[in-house]
């Protein structure tokens, strides 16, 4: 029986406090419900422009228990959708009709691209390329066209939504670990972390990223970033925030901690105790060094630790203090670089196998013991990591960041230039002793799992944009949502998990399946349908399900299989297939191997020689006869009965057998009749492909005699250089655009800035206003004057034009007469 405590009965209960009777809730399947049913002209258009635009949008939310949000582009509003997983069968969802409608109390002045709600359910993020608000759902509100009116607010306008500002938002996260602090990634290579509950207009913190390390030079794709993602409950990942660049490289800021999140207390105490134990007994310096530098952080941050342990018994929560080390700066980790094998390259460490495109989206996906991070390239293509060690925190002495303080000395916010360390250490090894990792601030290495091709279509451009969600009842699948439809990506093969379950396998690759197809076919020159709306939905039976919006406003309901997905066909290498005995076993048994043998081979019973001259009528011919009949009756009526019973029995299974086959049958024969109408069609192609390919061989001996064909090949070096330039086009050109805009608004808010700070400086100095006053005066005079004798000078030059234009003209006259 399930349970569920839906809007029904929050309904009821506010029908009791009101005198005013509430609306009726009729229950309908969630893909019947009229919000996506009804839909405005134009949406599809303006959905499809609005993906182009922006990439792929996600304009569905759930918030993990019963309500469903989803943002309608073409009536602003937000549709709050209560819903029953699993009623009344367990494929099924069903929705209340008519949902809740929410409209923000400020025009938004932005298309919304990304629509997110924080763990409580209390505010929901709407998104898009320049501008960002949150809508409180559950605060001060008031009925108005019958929608409710929630506070909406904008964040970072001083940033993001200012009309000199060329900064594009590229991701937005709600943090996991807090209700009210929201990451943000911006083109101008920053990322930011506000606290709603303290301000909206100034971040808590930013972190200004430099990948480039001081002194080398690198392409504009290397310093592009992309997307960001939050870390998972392990060690230092909850700590970490993961940056993806445009060329598939991806760092590691650590620790990165809200002010006033919370944290299980045994979390904590397992990395207080990791430092202890790996850190400060190690035989080098640098490890020792920077493990104090982690405990000081973590006894500040989370004074609890360093109590006694009477004072820290009945913890179960701990909560984080505002910090930050005076003398040193995060470090940006990376790029991080893959386990190699042996001589391996340098480049081949760092990016692997190579992929289409550029680095598009990035997931990290926390599952067991193994932190899991999926790269989507523009290509097409995924390819799938786990971190083979653990994170640390690295800071960079000397490097002091900006602390923003109140009146009691307390830090409010903080600014910090986070660079790359440069790689003095080599490649990570396979065969590399733990001693020469562990707390020395090397980035952890990847282990390459996968790289899956998605197939999708091809496109002139090449930029397919993907989108990663993990799926919350079972965290091996990943669903990619892409211009194509919704794929289904399950992990076979985990490192740690696999070793921790005594799994001595070899990797198994990943499968992948397709959820939905939005192509209209192979041959359809028309181009896939977007989407704009995905959502994982789960409940506490295992059952799983996923819903998905198209761009013209339908919606999708599928049931998604989860029980022994991860266990695949175990096939015994040993034992050969034979294909008579795999055959039998298919074949069903319409009749018996008894009956197909016959009756018993038994005529007649055994008798004496004698026997014939015995007479039919004595009482021994009698005995004789009745012995005959009897074994008649057993071996061949009793037989006939059962062949009469079996092919009566087996009648209507073999009357479907031989209507599947004519049905069969008839379906060949049609296909065969539709091949032989279009055979004359494809000899037709045939013949004008063959005749276009003579033609084109001859084009191409032509060309072939041009002085500039026998040109010498391209060179290694030549190749790969062009094979960077293809790789990295649009991007560099892109990006410097974006930074050279970046870097203009800059530099207006300063001269800005600073032009106030010298009037107001000129201000507080005293006695300078008097003779600032007289000398303005005396240059107005000194104005005046001067405007004076020039309109003098102008008349007088006026008069003397006119004398010479008038003699000029008597001349003119004498001449003529």
């Amino acid at each position: 029986m399930r349970f569920n405590f839906d809007i029904a009965e929050s309904t009821e209960d506010d029908s009791r406090r009101s005198l005013t009777p509430k609306e009726d809730f009729q229950w309908v399947p969630l893909q019947t419900h009229p919000v996506f049913t009804t839909t405005a002209d134009g949406g599809g258009t303006a959905a499809t422009a609005s993906a182009s635009a922006g990439g792929v949008r996600n304009l569905l939310a759930w918030d993990g228990a019963s309500r469903l949000y989803y943002w309608d582009s073409n009536q602003q509003c937000l549709h709050r959708i209560s819903i029953r997983l699993g009623e009344p069968d367990p494929p099924s969802v069903v929705a209340a009709s008519p949902s809740k409608v929410l409209r923000a109390d400020k025009e938004l002045n932005f298309v919304v691209n990304k629509i997110s709600i924080n763990r409580n359910g209390s505010a929901l993020l709407l998104a898009g390329l320049d501008d960002l608000c949150v809508m409180y759902l559950y605060g001060r509100s008031s009925t108005k066209e019958n929608a409710i009116v929630c506070r909406t607010v904008s964040i970072g306008s001083q940033v993001y939504s200012s009309d000199n500002s060329a900064i594009r938002i590229l991701q937005v996260s709600w943090h996991p670990y807090s209700d009210t602090h929201v990451g943000i990634l911006s083109s101008d290579s920053v990322f930011r972390l506000f606290d709603l509950s303290s301000g909206v207009v100034q971040p808590e913190q930013e972190y200004y990223l430099q990948p480039v390390e001081p002194g080398r030079s690198r392409n504009a794709a290397s310093i592009c970033p992309v997307d960001f993602s939050f870390g998972g409950d392990h060690l230092w990942d909850r700590f970490s925030v993961f940056v993806l660049f445009s060329d598939g490289s991806v760092y590691i800021l650590c620790p990165v901690v809200p002010f006033g999140s919370v944290y299980k207390w045994e979390s904590i105490l397992e990395i207080y105790s990791d430092a202890h134990t790996f850190g400060l007994k190690s035989a080098k310096s640098a490890a020792v060094n920077n493990s104090n530098m982690a405990i000081s952080w973590l006894e500040a941050t989370f004074p609890e630790v360093a109590q006694e342990a009477t004072d820290r018994e009945n913890l179960s929560t701990i909560k984080a203090h505002s910090h930050a080390l005076f003398d040193a700066s995060l470090a940006l980790q990376g790029p991080l670089r893959k386990v190699c094998h042996g001589g391996e390259d340098e480049d081949l460490a760092v990016r692997g196998a190579e992929c289409e495109g550029r680095a598009v989206s990035f997931l990290y996906n926390l599952v067991s013991k193994d932190s899991i991070l999926v790269t989507a390239w523009s290509g097409g293509q995924l390819q799938i990591d786990a971190l083979a060690d653990e994170i640390q925190p690295v800071w960079i002495t000397g490097s002091a960041p900006r602390l923003r303080v109140d009146s009691f000395d307390h830090i409010r916010g903080i600014a910090m230039i986070c660079e790359s360390i440069p790689a003095e250490h080599s490649i990570v090894k396979l065969d590399q002793p733990l001693d020469n990792t562990v707390w020395l601030g090397h980035p952890p290495p990847l282990l390459r799992l996968a790289i899956v091709d998605l197939a999708l279509p091809r496109k002139t451009e090449g930029s397919s944009l993907i989108t990663m969600f993990a799926d919350p009842l079972m965290p091996e699948r990943i669903y990619s949502l892409h211009e194509g439809g919704v794929d289904s990506i399950v992990l076979h093969f985990l490192p740690f998990t696999s070793q921790i379950n005594g799994k001595d396998e070899n990797i198994k690759t990943p499968s992948v399946h397709p959820v939905l197809s939005t192509c209209q076919g192979e041959t359809s020159s028309s181009s896939p349908s977007p989407l704009s709306g995905f959502a994982s939905l789960s409940d506490s039976f295992g059952y799983s399900w996923v819903v998905v919006v198209t761009s013209t406003q339908e919606c999708v309901v599928l049931e998604m299989k989860t029980w022994n997905l991860l266990l695949p066909i175990q096939i015994d290498k040993e034992k050969p297939i034979d294909m008579e005995q795999q055959k039998e076993k298919d074949t069903p048994d319409i009749i018996s191997k008894e009956l197909l043998s016959g009756p018993k081979s038994v005529l007649a019973p055994q008798a004496s020689p004698n026997l014939r001259s015995i007479s039919a009528d004595s009482i021994e011919g009698r005995s004789a006869l009745h012995q005959y009949f009897k074994l008649f009756h057993e071996n061949y009526v009793e037989y006939a009965h059962k062949v009469y019973f079996e092919l009566k029995h087996h009648g209507p299974q073999l009357k479907r057998i031989i209507d599947d086959q004519h049905a069969r049958l008839d379906e060949a024969q049609q296909k065969i009749s539709r091949v032989e109408a279009k055979q004359p069609m494809l000899d037709e192609r045939i013949d004008r492909a063959v005749q276009r390919h003579n033609s084109l061989e001859q084009r191409l001996q032509r060309l072939r005699r041009l002085p500039g064909a026998h040109k010498k090949p391209l060179s290694r070096a030549e190749r790969e250089f062009k094979s960077e330039l293809d790789q990295f086009t649009g991007v560099e050109l892109d990006a410097l655009r974006s930074s050279i805009d970046t870097l203009g608004a800059r530099l207006k808010r300063y001269t800005k800035s600073s032009k106030d700070n010298l009037t107001t400086q000129r201000r507080k100095i005293p006695g300078r206003n008097h003779v600032q006053d007289a000398q303005i005066s005396q240059l107005k005079l000194s104005l005046e004057k001067l405007s004076l004798l020039n309109s003098e000078s102008t008349k007088k030059v006026e008069l003397v034009e006119s004398a010479i234009k008038t003699v000029e003209s008597s001349r003119n006259k004498t001449i003529l007469s």
